[in-house]
């Protein structure tokens, strides 16, 4: 069955959390901008779809259940997710009053930005974001040409003509099918193995392929691709299906590695680890919106 049949829509979440929050049904739908009536068939509704009751109403208020207080923690994380999704699309667009440029490459942009944008908004609400999304070596192109103010690189050093400072610490990682031989190899594989194998890889100019390569240059560098792809949510795929290994970022893998869809496999003598890097051309540090982003991105 579809999630839509199963999951409240974000509106009706939102109410729940209103109730939670201010203990009055009345108060919640004022909150909304919705009328009293509308807010009871809302709750109606969500219960009925739920299954179980989620609101107790009384004389004196309104106050959660205990299922309905589990519903409003779950909904807390959703309403949360909802806002940097949002964030992430609004930069996307292109906005002709935009006064930050932005350019990330592609794992940056999915498993990052989003919610740096998110915190940037909070506190410079009126600030327009405009994002774009390619490989690092486009990335590092814009910012060189003057088209981006600043850019998120994952490659091994920053181009010349660009000043960079490191934002964050990714690794990668070799992945496989369950159904894979090298699911089974407990102690892992060499350099060598990884260099000698027919790997699913990003195409030339990503930072990905490019650590890869770096990483692997003692051991004659990565073999002739069994695919070369132009986006991690391709690779992931043809991985999926049993194609062949990949190496990807632990950022785009995560949740597959944990469901068990996808084995990490150690490589023993070789160090995947990357910094993901902040650029912006030599001589000129972001001032004011993008000074603030960057302090973003290096908090926590």
């Amino acid at each position: 069955m579809p999630l839509s049949h199963q999951v409240p829509d974000l509106s009706a979440l939102e109410l729940l959390l209103a109730v939670a929050r201010l203990g009055s049904l009345g108060q919640a739908a004022r909150e909304v901008g919705i009328t009293q009536p509308a807010a009871s068939a809302r709750i109606r509704s969500m219960e009925k779809q739920v299954g179980v009751a989620l609101v107790e109403r009384s004389p004196r208020g309104s106050k959660l259940t205990d299922a309905g207080a589990l519903v409003a923690d779950w909904a807390g994380q959703v309403i949360g997710a909802a806002e940097t999704l949002q964030a992430g699309i609004e930069a996307l667009r292109e906005q002709r009053d935009s006064r930050l440029r932005v350019a990330a490459s592609l794992t940056i942009a999915e498993y990052l930005v989003p919610g740096w944008l998110l915190a940037l908004r909070k506190q410079r609400p009126d600030t327009a974001v405009a994002l774009s999304v390619g490989n690092s070596a486009a990335v590092a192109a814009q910012v060189l040409a003057g088209e981006a103010d600043l850019g998120f690189i994952e490659g091994i050093a920053a181009p010349g003509g660009l000043d960079e400072v490191k934002v964050a610490e990714d690794h990668l990682l070799v992945v496989v099918a369950p159904q894979h031989p090298w699911a089974r190899r407990r102690s892992g594989i060499t350099a060598a193995e990884l260099a000698e194998a027919a790997l699913i890889l990003r195409e030339q100019g990503s930072g990905t392929r490019e650590v890869l390569a770096h990483a692997l240059a003692g051991a004659g560098g990565p073999g002739k691709p069994l695919l070369e792809l132009a986006s991690t949510t391709a690779v992931k795929a043809a991985t999926l299906s049993g194609a062949g290994p990949a190496v990807l970022s632990d950022l785009a893998v995560r949740e597959e590695v944990a469901a068990q869809r996808l084995i990490p496999v150690p490589v023993r003598d070789t160090d995947l680890t990357r910094s993901l890097r902040a650029v912006w051309p030599t001589g000129h540090r972001p001032a004011g919106p993008g000074r603030d982003l960057l302090g973003l991105t290096r908090r926590g």
